[in-house]
């Protein structure tokens, strides 16, 4: 008889226990043909805490799915602060940032917190359905002003305050927030970057903005924050519908302003309970870091990583100061047990001779783009086989992960272990039929979820909605990724459908870039892409004006633009002139065709099937793309660009 102690049980193992099953693929299929069966027993065994009890889980099967545990009540602040009452006087929040000194918050020092904001924001008209906003960085006085709007039953939004003005106000210009949180500034390694009069121009621009909180963050401009908590920290949490806004995300504004996407209370909090409880095993006693910027969908992944019981860790700053081993040296510092970041940070890593600091972890997760093979494989020979390397993909409509790893399973290197519990992912081909495996094709859910979005602000007839994911092929959500189901029934994602650009994992849509470089008289036309890669770079080019020659003074003046007026992760790293942008009949830009020649794809393959309204202009791409691979040397960069 062996003395080794038995393999730890993970909450997953658990689950499935208690349904009877022993594998895997058995549960997951009965999570997406029992919706009503699975939901419920999810919601009992992740500790859901109702004020009113719902009828049933699911109300329809078809999408969009209006009805989840109708007649209940909730609050997600309170499912997040839960761990106060069962160990006030452990560690919730851990901060570090390279504006001020390290911090830590106890429970019961964070729930005060909240409630106290929640106590100020009232005392400023904040009510059920007000919209608060944030322009902030990733720091506890963010986290605590959404906790108190929610426990409110008012709507929460943030950007992060990288975005320049006009980034900001396409936003919050939408939701039109009676109350903006605002950082004074923050500092990026060791830059000191000031935010003051870009909250003035954001107020200025947008009217509905009654109150404007000051948080002294870089040490500059007043203070408003001691002033709004006061003394009342006394717990009022409102609770409220399953459907019930909670928080409003934004697109990446690929294809026009970006969507103002609006969550649920109910449908976050259950799928959040879902994915971090049962697919990461987060619980108490567990220390949870993922690198995020507060415009990422993962900032509130990472946030309700309270309601599992483990602590968090908050990073504001730039994650490759004063060296790239930043972000390992934080997860080591903070006894993280779990860490996430982009793949492009991983791959980046490699290719420095990081090695991280194997410290307490057991998981190292990531998502923003493909991780290779290569990735799964350095960061495990680094840390050691019995850490977890996985990669999730989901989506900032859903604020949560499609597919993703589970502890049931193994994970094979460059593949995702498969569709989470209760998300029915298939693969279509362009006609809406499914595909076998080893063939690409459309990431698409052919069954509701939870947290699909409840809406979109002022589409008030679901027309913009319904459009956005159920056009393409009725009654089922089309995400817009290009995945392929391997013959071992892994999952590898090949990128998005669309030309969407990827900054260390944050998602940056094309349209916001275009309007800033077509501002400029000189430029006639502009295009943009990612071109992954060993050679990962954003290209931009630009169509200039007869006469206009694309100088040193010029470009300095367009990136300069990009940085100021949206962020630094627009910066691109090349800005070529070219004689023409190539355009299809309809007008729209061969984005994701000149991203394919630069990438390396044959040119035959990528001019089947496209009608370029200007040929020659293609054509110019495609001797580009032979000229870039027969001299693989990086064109010059700009130093300030994409800071990951």
């Amino acid at each position: 008889m062996s003395g080794e102690p038995p393999a730890p049980v993970s909450a997953l193992d658990r689950f499935a226990r208690a349904r009877g099953v022993t594998t895997y693929p058995e549960l997951h299929e009965w999570s997406v043909h029992d919706l009503d069966g699975f939901w419920s027993e999810a919601a009992r065994f992740l500790g859901v805490t109702w004020h009113d009890r719902p009828v049933r889980a699911v109300g329809e099967r078809s999408m969009p799915c209006r009805t989840w545990f109708a007649g209940g009540t909730l609050s997600y602040a309170e499912h997040l602060l839960a761990r106060a009452r069962e160990a006030p006087d452990e560690i919730a929040v851990v901060e570090r940032n390279q504006t001020r000194a390290g911090a830590e918050w106890t429970w019961s020092e964070l729930a005060r917190a909240v409630h106290a904001c929640a106590a100020g924001l009232r005392r400023l008209g904040v009510k059920e359905r007000s919209h608060v906003a944030a322009y902030a960085p990733n720091i506890v006085e963010t986290l605590v002003g959404f906790l108190a709007t929610a426990s409110l039953g008012a709507v929460w939004s943030t950007c992060p305050p990288e975005l320049g003005t006009t980034a900001a106000v396409d936003r919050l210009g939408q939701v039109r927030p009676s109350v903006l949180f605002h950082a004074d500034g923050y500092r990026y390694g060791d830059r000191l970057v000031d935010r003051r009069s870009q909250v003035e121009a954001i107020v200025r621009a947008v009217p509905s903005i009654e109150h404007a909180v000051a948080i002294r963050y870089a040490g500059s401009g007043r203070d408003d924050w001691g002033a709004l908590l006061g003394n009342d920290a006394t717990p009022a949490t409102v609770p409220v519908p399953f459907d019930h806004p909670l928080c409003v995300l934004y697109s990446s504004g690929t294809t026009g302003p970006p969507k103002p996407i609006v969550h649920g209370h109910g449908g976050i909090t259950l799928e959040h309970l879902k994915a971090l409880v049962l697919h990461h095993d987060l619980g108490p006693g567990e220390r949870f870091f993922w690198f995020t910027t507060t415009g990422w969908m993962m900032w509130n992944y990472l946030v309700s990583g309270l309601a599992t019981g483990a602590s968090i860790v908050l990073f504001d700053g730039d994650p490759t100061w004063p060296d790239p081993s930043t972000l390992w040296d934080v997860a080591a510092e903070t006894g993280t047990t779990v860490f996430g970041g982009s793949a492009p940070f991983i791959m980046a890593c490699r290719k420095r001779g990081v090695v991280p600091p194997r410290g307490r972890l057991r998981q190292v997760g990531s998502t923003g783009a493909p991780l290779p093979a290569d990735g799964f494989r350095r960061v495990r020979e680094a840390l050691g086989d019995e850490v977890r390397v996985h990669s999730i993909s989901g989506g900032t409509d859903v604020c949560t992960a499609f597919l993703g790893m589970n502890p049931m399973q193994p994970v094979v290197d460059g593949e995702i272990t498969g569709p989470l519990l209760g998300c029915a992912a298939a693969v279509f081909d362009d006609d809406g039929r499914p595909v076998g495996r080893d063939v690409e094709g459309e990431l698409v859910i052919t069954e509701p979820m939870p947290s699909m979005p409840l809406g979109f602000v002022g589409d008030r007839d679901g027309a913009r909605y319904r459009a956005s994911y159920f056009e393409r092929f009725p009654g089922v959500w089309h995400h817009g990724d290009r995945v392929t189901v391997t013959r071992t029934g892994g999952w590898v994602v090949s990128g998005r459908s669309d030309a969407t650009l990827n900054r260390g994992g944050v998602r940056l849509g094309t349209a916001e870039l275009y309007r800033v470089v077509e501002a400029f008289d000189e430029v006639i036309d502009s295009l943009v892409v990612h071109v992954d890669g060993d050679d990962d770079r954003v290209v931009l080019f630009v169509q200039l004006a007869p006469g206009v020659t694309l100088d040193e003074e010029l470009r300095s003046r367009i990136t300069g633009r990009l940085r100021t007026e949206l962020s630094p992760r627009h910066v691109p790293d090349v800005v070529e002139q070219v004689p023409a942008v190539p355009r299809t009949l309809s007008g729209k830009k061969l984005e994701v065709p000149v991203k394919r020649l630069l990438g390396g794809d044959d040119r035959e393959q990528v001019f089947s099937g496209q009608a370029p309204a200007d040929p020659v202009a293609m054509e110019w791409f495609a001797e580009r793309a032979d000229r870039w691979r027969s001299r693989p040397e990086r064109p010059p960069s700009d130093p300030d660009a994409a800071p990951v």
